[in-house]
């Protein structure tokens, strides 16, 4: 079933091929770069994304924490971070994952020299 509104179709699958996306976006020395999973759809409330952590010798984002109105959902695909999260610190390995408010001060930090890959979704709120 497709949608339209605004003269732009909604439609209720939208494939991602890999060769088609573009790979990472945003600066590294601030500590991610990041790769889109899907083209979000103005009616989804769901934005999947890779977040590739910086090495912490590349890292100059080590304190300044992230505030968003969404909720978040993290897991990790590769490495481990440490995830500040509303002043607390949360030791997080591959495979482990977690769910928070995007509202409170969070931040993903490298444990040690090696790129994490962590898997996001970006929730809104209802």
């Amino acid at each position: 079933m497709s949608w339209v509104l605004d003269d732009k179709t909604e439609e209720d699958l939208v494939l991602q091929r890999k060769s088609s996306r573009q790979s990472k976006v945003g600066d590294e020395s601030m500590g991610y770069s990041y790769e889109l999973l899907a083209n979000r759809s103005k009616f989804s409330g769901i934005e999947p994304t890779i977040v590739h952590v910086t090495p912490r010798k590349m890292n100059q984002r080590l304190n300044q924490t992230y505030t968003h109105s969404q909720d978040e959902f993290i897991y990790i695909l590769e490495g481990k971070i440490n995830l500040l999260y509303d002043g607390e610190k949360h030791l997080l390995e591959k495979g482990d994952s977690a769910y928070f408010q995007g509202s409170k001060p969070h931040l993903f930090v490298p444990v040690d020299d090696e790129e994490a890959q962590v898997l996001t979704c970006f929730i809104d709120r209802i």
